[in-house]
């Protein structure tokens, strides 16, 4: 299998789309009933990802398994966290949203978390408290659980961080 991550383009909209009907498929088959609901996360969703060169696709032998988007701080809604703290609030951070891949596409939260970790060594990320995959996910790739931050619609997100040590250069 030839597996790469690349930036999304337009042409890549209805495969993106599809595969984020397969990830809320998941959700609600795992009992996470309330992420991801009210036609979110939508094609102008996903086009602002593109427009800030933050969205992202996972193929696999040139078909689109997965998406992202990878965007720099600051996260508005992660100024203000709560029952917690950053574990570094003064670098700047890259933000990971929208993780959503086929269920039999295994390995993609490893595929985009090292391509991340490649580009950003401070990363945060939240996920729905019913999302029991995404936190056994990010917790597996060593996040740090730092609170509770808010959405702008006020829907609560348990908020992790990961500051990566990147190999000294010589």
């Amino acid at each position: 299998m030839n597996r790469i991550i690349r930036e999304a383009r337009l042409t890549d909209m209805t495969e993106i789309l599809k595969v984020m009907d397969a990830a809320k498929k998941i959700m609600r088959q795992s009992g996470n009933m309330h992420q991801w609901v009210d036609g979110y996360p939508s094609e102008d969703v996903i086009m602002t990802d593109m427009e800030k060169n933050g969205g992202f696709v996972v193929e696999d032998d040139g078909k689109v398994v997965g998406y992202f988007a990878f965007l720099p701080s600051p996260e508005p809604t992660y100024a203000n966290i709560y029952e917690g703290e950053w574990l570094d609030d003064e670098q700047p951070y890259h933000v990971i949203h929208r993780i959503a891949s086929y269920p039999d596409a295994h390995g993609i939260f490893s595929a985009i978390m090292d391509f991340c970790l490649c580009h950003e060594p401070y990363i945060r990320i939240d996920t729905h408290r019913d999302n029991t995959i995404m936190q056994h996910n990010i917790m597996k790739h060593g996040f740090t659980y730092c609170g509770i931050i808010y959405l702008a619609n006020g829907d609560e997100r348990l908020a992790f961080q990961k500051k990566h040590q990147r190999d000294k250069q010589i």
